[in-house]
């Protein structure tokens, strides 16, 4: 097989897999508590992923200083954190109406580079700009969800982008599966015990469907996406690695309105139009820290 033809199933793996996981986690939060489902998919997640990482790159690739360790902490809450506000929304909110609001991540991650005195270029801040005007048009009340509840999907958004633009400023191990397994497991241990003293999981509840959808989010959206998109960082320009920041909204609302017969009005069009849109130019103009499914805070993600 072809490099070439490598890069494109890599690049379809995370498409479709990150894509997916929004209705995965609403699959996942119909019987699941959202905090605790998010905190056990992220120990279980984090555990497996340190396994791997030691028995394929050896325990020393886990030799870490404070300062990263602390780091790993920081942006592990912030990331993972950003998950679980993301599994409460969706109780309220579409999937696909989710998916576009956090895609305007790349947005966010260039407003903060402008508002700490980095100067992108002024095609990337009209972009930045652009995709505003089309988050007010998702975000404006009647507009298909509570607006408390989509105000949490933005405060998820939010959270996703600081923690991406830390990861760029902060000291970070080299090794980016150790990274992420810290980070998963820091975010876990952090959500747990608050899952635990606010909900009380009955476990003879848990549905099929719930049960299959936190299995998904933990072997495909969290181990085979994120392994396919450390493949692609190393072997494909960044430019086309980050075309999935726009390329997975559209696989959840398609996804979205197949499997839970989700509507999309023509102003949720209009609105996903333009954040797409603008995301697509900031993505061409700027190399940032795409969001995405718990991605490594090297080169940061989640979904």
């Amino acid at each position: 097989m072809s490099h070439g033809a490598k890069v494109w199933i890599a690049l379809g793996t995370i498409y479709v897999i990150w894509g997916s996981t929004y209705l995965g986690i609403e699959l996942t939060g119909e019987t699941i508590p959202a905090l605790f489902g998010a905190a056990v998919r992220f120990l279980v997640a984090g555990l497996l992923m340190a396994a791997i990482a030691a028995v394929g790159r050896g325990p020393a690739t886990f030799r870490m200083s404070t300062r990263e360790l602390a780091s790993c902490a920081l942006v592990g809450v912030l990331l993972p954190g950003a998950n679980a506000v993301l599994f409460i929304a969706e109780r309220h909110v579409p999937t696909g109406l989710s998916s576009l609001i956090i895609g305007s991540v790349p947005l966010w991650v260039v407003l903060m580079r402008f508002a700490t005195g980095d100067h992108p270029p002024a095609t990337a801040l009209a972009g930045v700009g652009l995709g505003f005007c089309g988050l007010v048009l998702l975000v404006r009340p009647s507009g298909g969800a509570p607006l408390w509840a989509m105000l949490l999907v933005v405060g998820s958004a939010l959270m996703w982008a600081t923690g991406a633009f830390l990861s760029g400023r902060l000291p970070l191990p080299g090794d980016s599966f150790a990274a992420t397994a810290v980070e998963m497991l820091a975010g876990g241990l952090v959500l747990l015990p608050i899952a635990l003293a606010t909900t009380h999981p009955h476990f003879q509840s848990f549905s099929a469907r719930s049960i299959g959808g936190f299995f998904y989010l933990v072997t495909f959206g969290s181990l085979i996406g994120y392994t396919a998109f450390v493949w692609l960082l190393d072997n494909a320009p960044i430019q086309r690695v980050a075309t999935y920041a726009y390329v997975n909204p559209v696989v959840a609302i398609g996804l979205g309105a197949l499997v839970l017969h989700e509507s999309i009005s023509w102003t949720i069009g209009l609105g996903a139009a333009i954040v797409l849109a603008s995301v697509a130019i900031v993505v061409r103009r700027e190399t940032v820290p795409p969001e995405g499914e718990a991605a490594p805070a090297a080169a940061a993600a989640v979904d």
